[in-house]
């Protein structure tokens, strides 16, 4: 019942009631990514948008709702920057691909650079090498 409520009032947990309705009755499966999202794709006769064609493509996160979590050859399908998923296709990430790592912003693992006000230890003395700019010179 939880999960029911939590998808009737929310959209920020998964998806929404609409979405699994539209999903379930015209959704078309692609494929599953190694975070286990869910990629689906629905064609209509007629385009909404002319720019992006008759083809509407999305994910169903597993878990977390995070933009992020979306694999490179994914994120070009879903944005029509490529018509092959790449689970019909033998997809390579680059080298120079970095793995998934999540967003820590707002969490005590967070970045905090030297000298931050939220940073440990002795923050460092001022230089003197500020010069503020004035109209004129």
């Amino acid at each position: 019942m939880k999960t029911f409520l939590a998808q009737f009032f929310t959209w920020w947990n998964g998806q929404t009631l609409g979405t699994r309705f539209f999903t379930w009755r015209k959704g078309q499966f692609v494929g599953q990514d190694e975070f286990g999202n869910k990629y689906y794709r629905y064609t209509q006769a007629q385009p909404i948008d002319s720019n992006v064609g008759a083809e509407r493509r999305w994910v169903i996160y597993n878990g977390d709702m995070d933009a992020s979590r979306v694999p490179p050859g994914w994120r070009a399908w879903l944005c029509h920057n490529g018509d092959i998923p790449p689970s019909e296709e033998n997809y390579q990430p680059h080298p120079w691909e970095k793995p998934y790592v999540p967003n820590m912003t707002g969490t005590p693992h967070a970045y905090r650079p030297q000298g931050s006000q939220l940073s440990t230890g002795q923050r460092p003395a001022a230089t003197g090498d500020y010069v503020p700019w004035t109209p004129g010179e």
